[in-house]
C-alpha cells in the first residue's frame, strides 16, 4: 500500500532524474534488510513476539509523515499527448490493459522474477551444502544484500546520465543479473560462493530503479502510479512460482 504511491510520486517528482531518484528510494529496502536482520532477534529475545511487531509497527508509522511531504509538484511536466479518446473515456486500468509495450514489459518482468528471489531464498542453503557453518550461510547472503544496495544507487546514477539510454542500460544490467545466476553453481568454496553472490546482487540490484523508472518510459509519468501497481500484480506470479519450482 505504501511502495507503489511512493513509487509513483518520485517519478512525477523528478522527470529528469527518474532513476537515480529511484534507485535511492528501492535502495532503503536493502538498507533496511541489513538493519533488522540482527535486531529483530534481539526484539524478539527483548519484547517477545508482541512487542517485536508493535516496535515495528512504531517504525512503520513514521511513513505518514514521509507520505505527507509526497505531494504533486504543482507543475507537473507534460505528457506526450494520448491518442483521440472516443466518447466513452475508458478507466487507466482498462486503458493499460490494452496497452501493448506495457503488457510486454510486464510479462518481461513476471519471468524475470521467477529466477530474481531463487539465490537470495537457496544462498544459504547452498552455503551448508558446501559445508559452511550458519554464520558464513548468512554472511552470503549479507554480502548479497549490502551490494545490493549499492548496486541500487550505481545503477540509477549511470541511467540518469545525459548520454544514458534508460531502457537500454535496463537490458544490460537485467543480462548480467541472468549471467552471474548462472554462475552461481560454480562457486564451490566459501570465497567464490560470496564474490558470486555479491557479483549476482549488484547486478540485480541495478536492475530495480531501472524497471520502475522504466514503467514512466513506456506510459508515461502521469500513469506511473496505475502501471507500477498492474505489473507488480503481474510479476508477481513469477516471484511466486520462482523459488518453489528452483
Amino acid at each position: 500500500l505504501v511502495f507503489t504511491p511512493a513509487l509513483g510520486a518520485v517519478s512525477r517528482w523528478f522527470p529528469s532524474h527518474r532513476p537515480l531518484a529511484t534507485g535511492l528510494v528501492v535502495s532503503g529496502a536493502a538498507v533496511s534488510g541489513l538493519a533488522l536482520g540482527p535486531l529483530m532477534p534481539l526484539a524478539l529475545d527483548a519484547y517477545g513476539w508482541r512487542g517485536a511487531l508493535l516496535l515495528l509497527a512504531a517504525v512503520s508509522l513514521n511513513l505518514v509523515a514521509a507520505a505527507a511531504l509526497l505531494r504533486p509538484p504543482r507543475r507537473a511536466p507534460p505528457d506526450p499527448p494520448d491518442p483521440p479518446a472516443s466518447p466513452r473515456r475508458r478507466p487507466a486500468l482498462a486503458r493499460l490493459l490494452r496497452h501493448g509495450p506495457f503488457l510486454r514489459y510486464a510479462a518481461a518482468f513476471a519471468l524475470l522474477d521467477a529466477g530474481y528471489y531463487v539465490p537470495f531464498v537457496h544462498g544459504a542453503a547452498r552455503a551448508r551444502e558446501l559445508g559452511c557453518d550458519s554464520r558464513r550461510a548468512g554472511a552470503v547472503l549479507a554480502a548479497m544484500a549490502a551490494v545490493d544496495g549499492a548496486g541500487r544507487v550505481a545503477g540509477g546514477w549511470l541511467a540518469a546520465r545525459p548520454a544514458a539510454a534508460l531502457l537500454r542500460h535496463l537490458w544490460a544490467w537485467a543480462a548480467l543479473a541472468g549471467a552471474a545466476a548462472l554462475l552461481l553453481p560454480l562457486g564451490t568454496s566459501f570465497g567464490g560462493l560470496v564474490a558470486l553472490a555479491a557479483a549476482y546482487g549488484g547486478c540485480a540490484g541495478a536492475v530495480a530503479p531501472l524497471q520502475f523508472a522504466g514503467v514512466a518510459e513506456v506510459v508515461g509519468a502521469r500513469r506511473a502510479g496505475h502501471a507500477i501497481g498492474l505489473m507488480q500484480l503481474v510479476e508477481s506470479v513469477g516471484s511466486l512460482l520462482g523459488a518453489p519450482l528452483a
